[in-house]
């Protein structure tokens, strides 16, 4: 279920990992089912659970 997914949490938006600041900023790869692909500035490609943790969408216009 996707409903505790952040809304706009789409391939192409960017996102901050609240709880790892260090990450940077990362680039949504994909989303299948609670899985989150992301590529941050500092921490790569990783592959996170969306159900445990909560990824902010930033505004493309405000990067």
């Amino acid at each position: 279920m996707t409903d505790n997914l952040a809304p706009g949490l789409v391939p192409g938006s960017f996102v901050r990992n609240p709880a790892r600041p260090d990450w940077g900023l990362g680039q949504v790869q994909s989303v299948i089912g609670t899985r989150v692909t992301v590529n941050f500035e500092h921490a790569g490609k990783l592959s996170i659970n969306g159900e445990n943790v909560k990824l902010e969408v930033i505004d493309a216009d405000a990067i």
